[in-house]
């Protein structure tokens, strides 16, 4: 698995994983908020396989 998550991208991802993780723990958000679990897991190991399927990448090209 080739790295496609850059940092910008990886950021808003964590960010939005704990936001949504922590609505359905703490605030009694709806089930669907599990989802964040998703964002969260891509970010830390800096693959997206959607992005792989699109030939996307938001890493800087060295």
């Amino acid at each position: 698995m080739k790295a496609n998550v850059g940092g910008i991208d990886r950021v808003i991802r964590i960010v939005v994983g704990l936001a949504l993780i922590a609505w359905a723990l703490i605030g009694g958000g709806p089930m669907w908020a599990w989802i964040g679990v998703v964002p969260l897991a891509t970010a830390l190991i800096n693959f997206c396989p959607a992005y792989a399927l699109l030939g996307m990448s938001t890493c800087k090209t060295k």
